[in-house]
C-alpha cells in the first residue's frame, strides 16, 4: 500500500494532521509528530498528548492522516483504521520502531495508535498541472523559508 515514494516523503516530512471524528459527527484534526512506518501497509504514532485523538479513536476507529513536504509541494494521505495499543501490550516490533525513532520521548508515551491502512495516495499541487518541475517548486519554496 505504502510505496517507497511514499514512505521517503512520510521519514523526511513526519509530522502528520490526524483526522478523526468527533461524537457529534463532526471532523477532527490534531498534528502529531512521532510516525513511525511499521510496513508496508501500517503505520502508527505514540501517544504524548493526544486526549481528543484518542477519545475518537475509541468511538470510531476510522482516521486519516495527511503528511505534507512543504518544498515540493506534495502530500501523502493514508486513510485506514485506528487502534490504540498499549505501550506494554505491543509487539517487540512496534516498541522497536518506537525506540529506534524516537528513543528520548518513549518514556512520555503512554501508548501507540496503530493504523492499518485502507488506502493511500499522493497528492500533487496544482502547480505541477502548470508545467512547474518538482526541483523548480523545491527551490522557490526554499527560498520563501529561507526569507522568513
Amino acid at each position: 500500500m505504502l510505496t517507497e515514494e511514499m514512505k521517503a516523503l512520510i521519514r523526511a516530512f513526519s509530522a502528520g494532521s490526524v483526522a478523526t471524528v468527533n461524537t457529534d459527527g463532526t471532523p477532527s484534526v490534531s498534528p502529531k509528530a512521532t510516525f513511525v512506518i511499521v510496513d508496508d501497509d501500517t503505520l502508527a504514532f505514540g501517544n504524548l498528548r493526544s486526549p481528543g485523538t484518542l477519545a475518537n479513536l475509541r468511538t470510531n476507529p476510522s482516521v486519516e492522516v495527511c503528511f505534507t513536504d512543504v518544498l515540493s509541494r506534495k502530500a501523502i494521505r493514508v486513510t485506514g483504521t485506528g487502534s490504540i495499543i498499549g505501550k506494554a501490550d505491543a509487539p517487540q516490533r512496534l516498541r522497536d520502531a518506537f525506540n529506534d525513532a524516537w528513543g528520548d520521548y518513549v518514556p512520555g508515551m503512554s501508548a501507540f495508535v496503530v493504523i492499518e491502512v485502507s488506502a493511500a495516495e499522493v497528492i500533487l499541487s496544482p502547480a505541477y498541472d502548470f508545467g512547474h518541475t518538482e526541483a523548480e517548486l523545491r527551490a522557490a519554496n526554499l527560498e520563501r523559508l529561507k526569507a522568513l
